[in-house]
């Protein structure tokens, strides 16, 4: 069946009250930027608290739901065939048409839900419904009735053409991206921090990025494999700057000279030093990171204490009570799992420590860092000064 139209429900966008328009175009500037790649034509408009993807031409409808599918803000995407208005008796015959084609087992309940938004149609919309109801019955004496629970919800909307429509398929959720601000990822190689970077962004927030990169210690295959997730993020939250920090000569001078039980967590503050800057630098109202509470070492409660002491930003920290598996499992729907476990070590594995403390004590810490004093502002100004920025997603 050829659909010539997807109608688009969104969520909590329809309790904003006066901003809600504001929401609305964002949402409709998305599903643009989501259907820019895809082959067809496609006008996207909004009426009467509706989105609507207009299909011109030919075009692939799997691509196109896997687009709309990505778009976060919307709840419903509805296949819609257009009919002509051409008497009701011959939208008796194209809606029983297309309750054949499109439910071969008649062996489902039905309900038929109309909307007369033309008010000059000569039949007001329980007559539509009940009509209708009543000629798809005559068609197909198996398929029964259940205005409660049905198996199919026909719906029809009466307009200048007409709408009908009666599947619903999922969408993403949450708030179209950019209705509240941007925020600094800290994107690894490993399963959470991409995982992160779609939870926060499927609130509305634009992302950035920083990744930090240890050569020779860690590969060019292991950076290449961080831009490839930022490539599928990028899917859902749109463009990524994605700044990578050559972080080799900072971590070998922590490795020198401070207690080695130390390292992961002195690493990590001056991770987050560095990306706060960065996030300073794009405008960025937060940092987020892939930490669960309790999941290594670095992820106590004490230990997110001492890093959150380095920092001015607020840290976001959406898998804070997620354990692995539900990390996992958010991470193949998106479809960042199989990268994420490629076997190329990012920095954070390669300087680890044996026997990392677990409570660290934020005043001890300071003190393991004033050791630093001597060289780690000039390596601090050399590693940001050197950074390479990918846009990703663009």
């Amino acid at each position: 069946m050829r659909f010539h139209t997807f109608l688009l429900k969104y969520g909590e966008i329809g309790i904003k009250g006066k901003n809600r328009y504001l929401f609305e175009d964002a949402l409709v500037r998305q599903v643009r930027r989501s259907l820019r790649d895809v082959d067809g034509e496609f006008v996207v408009h909004k009426s009467q608290a509706r989105i609507y993807v207009d299909c011109e031409g030919d075009y692939d409808y799997e691509e196109v739901v896997e687009h709309l599918k990505r778009v976060f803000g919307l709840v419903g995407i509805c296949p819609v065939v257009r009919m002509e208005d051409q008497g009701f008796e011959k939208l008796k015959e194209d809606v029983v048409a297309y309750m054949d084609e499109l439910y071969p087992d008649k062996n489902i309940t039905f309900k038929v839900e109309s909307r007369r938004a033309k008010k000059s149609y000569p039949k007001n919309s329980m007559e539509i419904s009940r009509d209708l109801g009543e000629a798809i019955l005559d068609a197909f004496p198996e398929i029964r009735v259940d205005v409660h629970h049905p198996d199919v919800q026909v719906n029809v909307e009466i307009r200048n053409e007409i709408y009908v429509y009666s599947q619903i398929i999922p969408g993403a959720g949450g708030m179209p991206v950019g209705t509240n601000g941007k925020a600094m990822l800290l994107l690894s190689g490993g399963i959470d921090s991409p995982v992160a970077g779609y939870m926060i962004s499927k609130r509305g927030v634009g992302l950035s990025a920083t990744y930090f990169h240890a050569p020779p210690y860690t590969s060019e295959r292991a950076k290449q494999k961080v831009v490839d997730l930022a490539k599928i993020v990028s899917r859902y939250s749109g463009p990524v700057r994605l700044h990578v920090v050559n972080f080799t000569d900072i971590q070998l001078y922590i490795y020198d000279k401070c207690p080695h039980d130390e390292l992961t967590i002195i690493m990590r503050r001056y991770m987050m030093r560095i990306a706060e800057h960065f996030a300073k630098e794009e405008g960025c109202l937060g940092l987020i990171t892939g930490e669960s509470i309790g999941q290594v070492a670095s992820q106590t409660m004490q230990s997110l204490a001492a890093t959150n002491d380095v920092c001015t930003m607020p840290v976001y920290r959406p898998l804070i009570g997620y354990d692995k598996q539900e990390i996992v499992n958010i991470s193949e729907k998106i479809g960042t799992f199989e990268t994420s476990i490629q076997p190329f070590e990012d920095c954070c594995t390669i300087f680890v420590a044996k026997h990392p403390v677990t409570k660290p004590n934020v005043e001890v810490i300071r003190r393991s860092e004033e050791r630093l004093s001597e060289k780690i502002d000039q390596l601090l100004r050399e590693a940001v000064e050197s950074v390479e920025i990918i846009e990703v997603g663009e």
